[in-house]
């Protein structure tokens, strides 16, 4: 038999090597410190019937509260546990041993968000403060690319992110904190009214001003890659207020569902966006520890995922043991779009989030691009 050349080869790999990339847009949501134990467990009746967190705990147990597991997480988060449930996949319930964990030493904000983005568990130690993050993300980085270059958002309610995201270096945009937005349509001028109107400006924005911040981005600009980072979870976790720290997370949810019926009513996105949705660290896991997180609490390390949309199979709560890390978030948003994310520091792998007909890993085809550092 006559032997191909080695060009051909060559040409051929080129030409059908690149495969349609699973999304063409993805919306990354976070909701900080969120332990596991609420989203696969639901409202924790410990806390929930303690007069130390809860202001009134009959009520709350009327809201939140049932003696079936499946019922009480859809009570606390019914989106999650509908349409998630049903059309995407859940990661982290450590009951069956399916772990999901970040891999930075420290278990708070910086250094998560930190590894999320840039694909690293860096060692050296930045707090929660307002410091440029040395390492390349893969917002920048998307936002850098020709393909994606003026169409990559993040609105975000913690004041930091744009130390986080190193906005100062880049040309990603980053709205955060009380940061006023583009005076370019009435929407925006009354957001603002109402941010210069409130009178005490901590370093979280509230929730729901940041959500109207990113969902009207969305509907005027389209971008392709969207961040979504919400706060207020944390901020009443803190506080030791179970009550409002569940009343967040469940906001979060309706928040959640509102941009997917959006992007599902939007030509734009309809069926060709995904969803990836976390947290930036765990919490303690018991009563007295629940309200703290770092790398002397117990449970700080561990987290979650839920995924939704193209390129992810509707396998829902995944049951089967596995480990994942925080790191992988990164690789994975770039994956979804089709390109491989590059940096001068490591970089974990993406989620295997999509499985052939045969119960096989199928991993995705990536168009490698070159970062510009």
């Amino acid at each position: 038999m006559k032997l191909l050349p080695l060009a051909f080869f060559i040409i051929l790999l080129n030409t059908v090597s690149i495969a349609q990339p699973p999304a063409k847009n993805v919306i990354v949501i976070t909701i900080d410190g969120i332990r596991w134990q609420e989203i696969f467990r639901g409202a924790d009746a410990s806390l929930l019937r303690n007069n130390t967190y809860v202001k009134d705990t009959g009520l709350m147990a009327q809201q939140y509260w049932h003696d079936d597991i499946n019922e009480r997480r859809r009570r606390l988060l019914p989106f999650f546990w509908s349409v998630i449930q049903q059309q995407g996949q859940l990661l982290g319930n450590r009951d069956f041993d399916n772990d999901v964990n970040v891999a930075n030493l420290y278990k708070i904000s910086y250094p998560g968000y930190s590894e999320m983005f840039t694909g690293y568990a860096d060692k050296l130690f930045i707090p929660n403060l307002a410091v440029n993050n040395p390492r390349s993300n893969v917002l920048q980085w998307l936002n850098d690319q020709p393909a994606f270059a003026g169409k990559v958002a993040a609105f975000c309610s913690w004041r930091v992110f744009p130390f986080i995201l190193d906005e100062k270096h880049g040309s990603l945009q980053v709205n955060a904190g009380y940061e006023t937005l583009d005076h370019n349509d009435s929407s925006n001028v009354l957001i603002n009214n109402v941010q210069q109107s409130m009178q005490d400006k901590h370093t979280t924005r509230h929730d729901l001003l940041t959500f109207e911040c990113a969902k009207n981005y969305l509907q005027q600009n389209h971008p392709r890659v969207l961040y979504l980072g919400l706060g207020e979870t944390d901020e009443f976790a803190h506080h030791g207020e179970y009550d409002n720290y569940l009343q967040k997370l469940r906001q979060a949810d309706a928040m959640i569902a509102e941009l997917w019926y959006y992007v599902q009513t939007d030509p734009f996105y309809k069926n060709n966006t995904s969803f990836i949705i976390t947290t930036d660290h765990g919490r303690g896991a018991k009563s007295n520890s629940w309200s703290s997180h770092g790398f002397w609490v117990k449970g700080s390390g561990q987290t979650w995922f839920a995924l939704l949309g193209p390129g992810i199979d509707a396998t829902g709560e995944v049951k089967e043991p596995q480990q994942a890390y925080q790191k992988q978030v990164a690789a994975t948003v770039a994956s979804l779009l089709g390109v491989q994310f590059t940096a001068k520091h490591r970089i974990g792998k993406p989620l295997v989030i999509k499985t052939d007909k045969t119960g096989e890993e199928a991993g995705f085809i990536h168009k490698v691009i070159t970062a510009k550092n």
